[in-house]
């Protein structure tokens, strides 16, 4: 596993074959070291965010249900 370093914080690179992903959890820490948790839970709440997790999942998941996604987006 890799590190970046900005801002004097260290952020970890997985690489899964092709891919490389950052932590989310690591990058939390810049705004609160304490509460990654709950910045990590009001990142994923945002509208903006939903409507990314809905827009990759219909790219990358042949099975995504796009109804049953439609009814957690609306509630956004």
């Amino acid at each position: 596993m890799k590190k970046i370093i900005t801002q004097g914080l260290r952020i970890s690179v997985i690489k899964n074959k092709n891919e490389e992903y950052i932590s989310l959890t690591d990058m939390a820490k810049f705004k609160d070291r304490e509460a990654t948790s709950i910045m990590i839970a009001n990142w994923l709440s945002t509208k903006y965010t939903i409507q990314f997790m809905g827009a990759w999942e219909q790219v990358h998941n042949q099975d995504f249900n796009v109804m049953e996604f439609n009814k957690v987006d609306s509630k956004n």
